[in-house]
């Protein structure tokens, strides 16, 4: 019964990667995949860890962070279903330079790295995978840094909203982001104080851009917001 559910959710939730696996492939993944629940603000791992597993999210949502000067943390990256992190520090032979944890309660799947490297010797399309990822992400850590450093507070802030409706889109109403973010987690995710960010959502509120309410953002005017993220 647990391998049949592992095996659904192979199938189901981590098809990319399975989709270019032979049948004796699937069944070392099948054979070696584990499950892990982690409760909200919850460590998957942390700066300075041996990397392990590659890890996918199957469900919630998961932030990656690095504490810089003075113990002030930036939100490097946001994890969404289904999506592989954890393993670059692996392919780099260091241990993390950043840590993860849980958003929210989170489901996860983790593979031992050591089946990951094996899989790969004798996989060109599942290397190809992985350098496509990898690839991905620098470019968009590349785009993040000039965003960060060129941007004034109102287009990071923007930003960052975009990046939160693009990741996790909104809820029903289709205008309220489906994930709630503490004030400070947003500053953190747009490289600016708290007290900015307050002061910045307050008056994109005042520009009847967005409403506020505890948590929970709803986006009035998409199409705004899209043009001071762009434009800083």
């Amino acid at each position: 019964m647990i391998k049949a559910a592992l095996e659904k959710v192979i199938n189901e939730d981590m098809a990319e990667i399975w989709s270019i696996l032979s049948p004796d492939e699937k069944r070392i993944v099948t054979d070696n995949l584990q499950i892990h629940s982690f409760k909200k603000n919850q460590l998957i791992y942390a700066e300075g860890d041996e990397p392990e597993y590659l890890w996918c999210l199957l469900k919630g949502k998961v932030k990656k962070i690095k504490e810089g000067v003075g113990g002030r943390v930036q939100i490097l990256r946001l994890i969404r279903p289904v999506q592989y992190f954890g393993y670059r520090a692996y392919f780099a032979g260091e241990p993390y330079v950043s840590s993860a944890s849980a958003f929210e309660p989170s489901t996860l799947g983790a593979i031992p790295l050591n089946i990951v490297r094996n899989l790969i010797h004798n996989n060109i399309d599942l290397a190809w995978f992985f350098i496509h990822e990898l690839s991905r992400n620098l470019g968009g850590s590349d785009t993040k840094i000039v965003n960060l450093t060129q941007k004034h507070i109102r287009g990071r802030l923007a930003e960052a909203l975009i990046v939160l409706l693009d990741n996790y889109g909104y809820e029903d109403d289709n205008s309220t982001l489906r994930i709630y973010m503490s004030r400070e987690d947003l500053a953190n995710l747009s490289n600016m104080t708290t007290s900015n960010a307050i002061r910045t959502l307050s008056t994109f509120v005042n520009e009847k851009i967005l409403i506020v309410d505890g948590r929970r953002i709803k986006i009035v005017n998409e199409p705004q917001l899209r043009k001071i993220s762009k434009f800083g």
